[in-house]
């Protein structure tokens, strides 16, 4: 409920701050004191957006704040979900700064105005002319009936099932895109890969045969230099190894002389060390070489073919052969295995179409079952309300599409009076009976669940003064549950309240202010006479109102 309400630098109201009590509270005022100004107040709280023209004086900031008690209206996970510290004293702030920019806090954190209405519709309701059209709206009728028929669990379900379902249905239609696309791909992929598969790639096998091509290509020319090398170093006159041999004999007889020649003959030693190893390899490697011409053209055509795939996928080596192999490999694999992916796909949207239908039958018998008490209910409270021959025909006719909120078409039909026949509510209901029709629904909606604070901007508007004893008794019962304030002119509804504020204009320096006055009892009295019978209260206006108060 909302439990305080500060408003600074707005419209005609300079700073204003007020508490409310749960109940039925009452607000009254001329025409033009400025109650409007109070509701353009609380449409900012509610998220609505903010314009410089409303702010009093452009050099200050603008503040509007409301306090609620929101201790019973179980809003924790709201406040999880949209990323807020939850107080059960909860705190809105709008802020207009002399900038023109906008700022919004609840609890001090500050919010868009997209969380700000989606916290906000659900702690105030502001009910005025224009919001009767909602009543035809078909949304709203349905969350009339749903609240009626305790459908919230159901439509939770069906609506996560119905995501799901949408989800399923985006992502079958990606699979048969694919397979279509696949269809016309498939055959070249496989004859692709088949290629590459044959060719038995190796990681680095490239390397290693073009080095045995070279090698088995220039057999000869290796075995002469292998030979010729072989023979510089050990012929038995002019051999390198032969002569090397002389010198280390020669540096050895010196090597005792000093360290100068003892280093040479090491060297010597050493280098002679290394070329006959290196002769022994020699011989080695010309006990190997041998002419090899089939596994030459074995290597070769294993070149020619690594070369051609190459050129023909545009890469430099194996290792992105072997790459585009397996990317093949899994669009073959994938074209493949889609029939069975399709399938499958298949039968999860059929179990869950199953659940679908399941949960909307549910829905559409719990819809059924109530109706007949909600028209009791409307016709009931629309006849203690001048309207004795409005009768409702609601109808309920199943579809075969999945609507957002189950497979139901609603047809809300009214009848103002005997003889006149049905027509939806906008072309059947005048304004006032909107109103009237918009006040039992929120009273009938009032047993059910716990409705948002809700405010009634002049919703007595050309009611006579017998229906308006009526309107009042069902706001005051309405108020038994939740909190409840109106606005009206009406003297019958005025005295039922549990407290009253006035709304007028003043004077200061020079200036017109807006005030809000919480009235005593005496106050009241006044208030109420001069409703009944204008600014020279009589004495009859004075007992009247004290017996409309009684």
């Amino acid at each position: 409920m909302l439990t305080t309400l500060s408003i600074k630098n707005y419209a005609l109201i300079d700073d204003l701050q007020v508490n409310f009590n749960n109940g039925l509270t009452i607000i009254t005022g001329e025409t033009g004191a400025g109650k409007s100004i109070l509701l353009g107040g609380l449409s900012l709280i509610l998220g609505k957006r903010a314009d410089m023209s409303s702010v009093n004086d452009p050099s200050k900031k603008c503040v509007i704040e409301a306090t609620f008690d929101i201790a019973g209206y179980n809003l924790k996970q709201l406040f999880k979900t949209e990323d807020l510290d939850y107080e059960s004293q909860t705190i809105i702030r709008r802020e207009i700064l002399p900038s023109g920019k906008s700022r919004a806090f609840i609890n001090d954190t500050p919010v868009n105005l997209d969380s700000l209405q989606i916290l906000g519709e659900r702690l105030l309701d502001i009910h005025s002319q224009h919001q009767t059209l909602e009543l035809t709206n078909d949304d709203f009728q349905f969350q009339v009936i749903d609240a009626l028929a305790e459908n919230i669990f159901n439509l939770k379900t069906y609506s996560e099932d119905l995501a799901a379902f949408k989800q399923l249905k985006n992502e079958l239609k990606e699979l048969e895109e694919r397979k279509a696309e696949a269809i016309k791909e498939h055959d070249y992929n496989v004859f692709l890969l088949k290629e590459l598969e044959e060719a038995k790639l190796i990681t680095g096998e490239l390397e290693t045969l073009e080095e045995e091509y070279e090698t088995l290509n220039n057999i000869e020319e290796i075995r002469e230099i292998l030979m010729l090398s072989s023979n510089i170093l050990n012929s038995d006159e002019l051999g390198v190894l032969t002569n090397l041999t002389e010198i280390k004999n020669q540096l050895s007889r010196l090597a005792s002389y000093g360290s100068t020649y003892k280093s040479l003959f090491e060297r010597v030693k050493s280098s002679l060390i290394e070329l006959d190893d290196i002769f022994a390899e020699l011989e080695n490697a010309q006990e190997q070489i041998e002419a090899d011409p089939k596994r030459l053209e074995i290597v070769n055509n294993k070149l020619q073919i690594l070369h051609n795939l190459m050129q023909k996928h545009s890469v430099l080596n194996i290792e992105d052969l072997i790459q585009i192999r397996e990317a093949l490999s899994e669009k073959v694999f994938v074209s493949e295995s889609l029939d069975d992916a399709i399938l499958s796909k298949k039968n999860e949207i059929d179990l869950l179409l199953k659940k679908l239908d399941e949960n909307a039958l549910l829905i559409r018998n719990n819809r059924l079952n109530i109706l007949p008490s909600l028209i009791q209910q409307l016709e009931e409270i629309l006849a203690t309300l001048g309207m004795p021959d409005a009768k409702f025909d609601i109808q309920l006719n199943a579809l075969n599409a999945y609507l957002n909120n189950g497979k139901d078409q609603l047809l809300f039909l009214f009848s103002a009076n005997k003889g006149s026949q049905f027509l939806e509510l906008k072309k059947a209901a005048s304004g006032g009976e909107l109103s009237r029709i918009m006040l039992a629904i929120k009273a009938i909606l009032s047993k059910y669940i716990q409705l948002p604070t809700i405010i009634f901007d002049e919703i007595d508007t050309g009611v006579s003064g017998e229906i308006s004893n009526k309107m009042a008794s069902i706001m005051q019962q309405m108020s038994k549950s939740m909190q409840v304030v109106t606005i009206t002119h009406l003297p019958q509804i005025a005295a039922k309240g549990d407290s009253h504020f006035k709304v007028y204009k003043e004077e200061v320096e020079g200036l017109t202010r807006t005030q809000l006055k919480r009235l005593n009892p005496d106050e009241r009295i006044v208030e109420i006479a001069q409703m009944l019978g204008g600014l020279n209260i009589s004495n009859s206006a004075i007992a009247h109102a004290k017996q409309l108060l009684n």
